[in-house]
């Protein structure tokens, strides 16, 4: 694949409606794939501040709300948008072929600036 990760097959596009996530492990990782509107995103399922599981936590069109305090996050670049967090989570590479959902296992770290109080 001319240098990227390999793409691992994680999920059926059925497991996950638009407005949905699903969290799944790839490569030693824990992943939440996020629904927005029918273009899936993939991010780390772990908040930044305390440990919860982004994947449990609210979805509202492309941000995410953390269920252990409310921080919220961007879906497709994993900035962190408010307090308690203040440290962006990593997203990873997604593709979606006939129905299926596949992730690549190589984080990438937000380029997005993150939330200054």
């Amino acid at each position: 694949m001319n240098g990227m990760a390999e793409f691992i097959k994680v999920a059926e596009l059925s497991e996950i409606p638009p407005g949905t996530s699903k969290r799944v492990e790839v490569g030693g990782y824990t992943i939440a794939l996020f629904n927005v509107g029918g273009q899936v995103y993939a991010i780390d399922d772990t908040c930044t501040h305390e440990q919860a599981s982004l994947s449990e936590g609210a979805l509202y069109g492309e941000i995410v709300a953390c269920p252990r305090h409310g921080a919220r996050f961007h879906v497709p670049t994993g900035r962190v948008l408010s307090l308690p967090a203040v440290r962006s989570v990593a997203t990873y590479p997604v593709r979606v072929e006939g129905g299926a959902v596949y992730v690549a296992p190589a984080p990438q770290l937000s380029a997005a600036k993150p939330h200054r109080p």
